[in-house]
């Protein structure tokens, strides 16, 4: 299959004005395929040959104009449309497609509860043309209808209001019609449909809905009114920052099956993965997350569906306004007041980690950086979404939020219904201010890396003096709070400077110097800071005595960064953690200090030598949390400390009473989610078997229970589960997208990696080949989550750099294999230091 350069878009683009798709699709045809048919109307703006894009099981006909065009013309997903005269045109094309089980395209699951088949599609970047043909790329706009036949008991959705216009004679099928949607992308087309519990409501004069599959009813049912409320408050915010109205029809939430990403954006119809859907226990930081995303997928409707990229460099003017904007509408408009502080302890790092790795790229990169879809599709990371949030709000600090909005409006009323670019948007944004914001974005949105800021403190004579050393090459807007430790403990800020860095500014302070001094306090820009060495002996012994949030988590950051490039050991931050999450008070900074020391410090960092210690550390951390917690007045911490203890067992005994007795001791009840947990890592520990795997499946048969099931029996400590596991990960070629990572992520682990060790040798040649057959989902799951991640040696090292000289290798998969070598050669220096 060809990728669309750009090029080759920005050519078609000066040829062609698309105007309207008609598509028809019957979900009646079977298990493996659908029929589709499509009517484009289009124009040519002057004599031409193009192509229209489309990838079918069959082709069975196609007509330009009346004129039957060959079914063989079409080579990979190009069907040549040649000898196009001036002016209007209509093509028509049907086609026998095949529904996908790796979240592309038109995705089909069977629900296992209760044997209810749903369908849904995911477009983004070029898999439209799973689904039907289309002149596939951004700035090509259309009017969108759809007509859909589907078995009697189902509803459609589509991006505009759906209706049921009659039955199928015969068999009663329904067939259905959307209301036609204002001028979008291809990418946004949507269309779901399956047998849905709804929940519905009116807002604004709109109808909004919900939706899910039957067997989550009860759980969707639970938690719709705060997710309407969520909806609800950040519709009316969005209309008091935004000019331009919301653009569409209705605005329906689907919560859909093995969905890849955590959302998208498909206008009136946004889909997100139904783990939304909260089947188990959840801490109140994960509803924020669910309100977060909600937020972020509504932004949207402005930021990409309203106004759109020209083409996918600009992927950033989607993915980071709506991150910033999901985050600061959040805090601004709900119940989440705490939202950047989760940004900083978990979204953040995810951007600093990519911004350090080979792979790194601009947040709004040139046009030379993506040619094409394929490389244009390795973009959707840490940077485009994190870093590219941070950018932004170290943006409105610098420019002021009133001049931002007044930007922000003028590039909507600009551009509604259109394409627009970085340099569109800068203009809007210089329009409103005397600043050189041309200036700014070249130097924070056109460059890679991360600035490092480390203050220098000198005390004389009656005070002390501040300098801040900048190791990188961007403008900072920053605070620097002073801190001095109280009577009782506490530190208490004394003082919150502003900073501009770099700046020949000395800054100095009356008295002795503060005990403790947090650059970048309140998290307003991108960049690691360091803190000098008192202020590192203050907060290693007083961090939990912090009294904001927000500044604990820089300073926990701070420490992070600093295990990640050896300048912490990781036993010291294990033991400062130790010390201080058992007093700490805000769930995201429990949340995330638990997760880094988890899966990084303990697994990675420690020697393996010296990782039961560190697990041993993890669990007294738990304990002394389940002892805070014994008076039921923090479920979440309680949760959150139930799963660390499981987690980090080394031994069953107790995990395996709380399965046998169905609770943990002194409470929760264990739910799904719990038990699967604990199951798994009982497999782990090699404290089940097979058939106790298949009797917790009986229990529970539903979507979750088959991938904790996967999970279990990959962990399974024994020669045969992994022969079995690694015969379904790489050469079945059967297991959904979901299954996939399942089984991946119960297979390698570090309790076990002499009983998989001539597996890693197999990895690279297996995981290339399963990409090259299943694709870029399936090819970024074997290298995310079927990675050898543990086996951190010289040899898995020089094996995976000689695995990426194979051509075989996509773009995807080359991609995260890239990322993951690098962070095997972090993990090795980290030892080493």
């Amino acid at each position: 299959m060809s990728a669309l350069t750009r090029n080759e878009a920005q050519l078609r683009a000066q040829l062609l004005d698309v105007h309207h798709y008609a598509v028809t699709l019957d979900l009646t045809t079977g298990d493996e395929t659908f029929d589709s048919t499509t009517v484009i109307r289009f124009s040519a703006r002057t004599p031409a040959d193009t192509f229209v894009e489309l990838k079918p099981e069959e082709l069975r006909s196609a007509t330009l104009d009346g004129r039957p065009l060959d079914p063989a013309g079409l080579t990979g997903n190009r069907l040549p449309l040649t000898g196009l005269a001036e002016g209007p045109h209509e093509l028509r094309v049907d086609a026998r497609m095949r529904y996908s089980r790796t979240g592309e395209g038109l995705h089909r699951f069977t629900d296992p509860a209760d044997g209810e088949t749903y369908v849904y599609t995911q477009m983004f970047m070029d898999d439209v043309q799973r689904v039907f043909p289309a002149f596939d790329q951004p700035d090509l706009k259309a009017v969108f209808e759809f007509t859909v036949t589907a078995p009697a008991h189902w509803t459609v959705l589509a991006n505009g209001i759906t209706t049921r216009t009659g039955d199928r004679e015969g068999d009663g099928a329904g067939v259905w019609t959307s209301a036609p949607t204002p001028v979008i992308s291809t990418y946004l087309a949507a269309v779901a449909a399956g047998p849905w519990h709804s929940v519905t409501t009116e807002h604004a004069g709109l109808p909004f809905g919900i939706h899910c599959r039957k067997s989550l009813a009860p759980h969707l049912d639970a938690d719709a009114d705060e997710i309407l409320s969520v909806t609800t408050a950040c519709y009316d915010r969005y209309h008091e920052k935004f000019t331009e109205p919301y653009p569409f029809d209705s605005y329906d939430q689907a919560f859909v099956p093995e969905f890849n990403a955590g959302a998208m954006e498909n206008p009136g119809l946004v889909t997100f993965r139904d783990e939304f859907v909260f089947r188990s226990a959840v801490t109140d930081t994960e509803r924020q997350r669910r309100a977060m995303v909600i937020a972020h997928e509504m932004a949207h409707m402005w930021f990409g569906d309203l106004v759109t990229l020209a083409w996918f460099d600009d992927i950033w003017l989607n993915e980071s306004f709506a991150e910033y904007m999901g985050y600061q509408t959040l805090t601004e408009a709900t119940r989440f007041t705490g939202t950047w502080t989760e940004f900083g302890m978990e979204r953040k790092p995810w951007g600093y980690a990519a911004d350090q790795r080979p792979s790194t790229h601009p947040v709004a990169p040139g046009p030379d950086d993506v040619p094409d879809t394929a490389s244009a599709l390795l973009n959707f990371d840490g940077i485009s979404y994190a870093k590219g949030a941070s950018a932004l709000r170290q943006l409105v600090a610098w420019l002021g939020e009133k001049d931002f909005l007044a930007g922000i409006n003028t590039h909507f009323a600009r551009h509604k219904f259109a394409n627009a670019t970085l340099a569109d948007f800068v203009d809007s944004l210089a329009a409103h201010t005397d600043r050189d914001v041309h200036a700014w974005a070249d130097i924070w949105l056109r460059t890679t890396g991360i600035d490092t800021l480390t203050p220098e403190i000198q005390e004389g004579a009656g005070g002390w003096t501040l300098t801040v050393d900048r190791h990188g090459s961007r403008p900072h807007r920053i605070t620097a709070g002073t801190y001095t430790r109280a009577t009782d403990g506490l530190l208490e800020r004394t003082d919150l400077l502003d900073l501009d860095v770099p700046s020949d500014e000395v800054i100095s302070g009356a008295g002795p110097r503060p005990d403790l001094l947090v650059l970048n306090d309140g998290d307003l820009s991108y960049a690691k800071v360091r803190l000098d060495a008192t202020s590192l002996e203050t907060a290693l012994r007083g961090l939990s005595r912090i009294p904001d949030p927000l500044t604990r988590a820089v300073v926990w950051g701070s420490l992070r960064d600093m295990v990640r490039d050896g300048e912490l050991e990781p036993a010291a931050y294990l033991a400062t953690a130790e010390a201080h999450l058992p007093d700490e008070s805000d769930l995201a900074v429990v949340q995330g200090v638990l997760a880094f020391a988890r899966h990084q410090v303990a697994d990675l960092y420690t020697a393996p030598a010296e990782r039961t210690a560190a697990l041993a550390t993890l669990t007294t951390i738990a304990r002394d949390l389940l002892r805070r917690t014994e008076d039921g007045t923090d479920p979440g911490l309680r949760l959150a400390a139930v799963r660390a203890f499981i987690d980090s067992a080394t031994q069953p005994d107790t995990i395996a009473a709380w399965l046998a007795d169905g609770t943990v001791t002194g409470g929760p009840e264990l739910d799904p989610e719990l038990s699967w947990r604990i199951l798994a890592r009982l497999a782990v520990l090699g404290a089940v078997d097979e058939d106790a795997i298949d009797t917790a499946l009986a229990a529970d048969p539903s979507a979750t229970g088959r991938q904790g099931a996967a999970r279990c029996r990959a962990a399974l400590p024994t020669p045969e589960a992994k022969a079995a596991a690694w015969q379904a990960l790489f050469h079945d070629d059967t297991l959904s997208n979901y299954l996939f990572t399942a089984t991946a992520n119960g297979f390698w682990q570090p309790e076990q990696t002499e009983l998989v060790q001539d597996y890693v040798a197999r990895y690279y040649p297996e995981a290339i080949a399963v990409g090259a057959r299943r694709g870029p989902a399936i090819g970024e799951a074997a290298g995310r989550w079927a990675f050898p991640v543990h086996h951190a040696d010289e040899a898995n090292l020089r094996a995976g750099h000689a695995a990426l000289e194979d051509p075989e290798v996509i773009p995807m998969l080359r991609r995260v294999l890239v990322d993951q070598l690098d962070d095997l050669a972090r993990t090795l220096r980290v030892r080493g230091a």
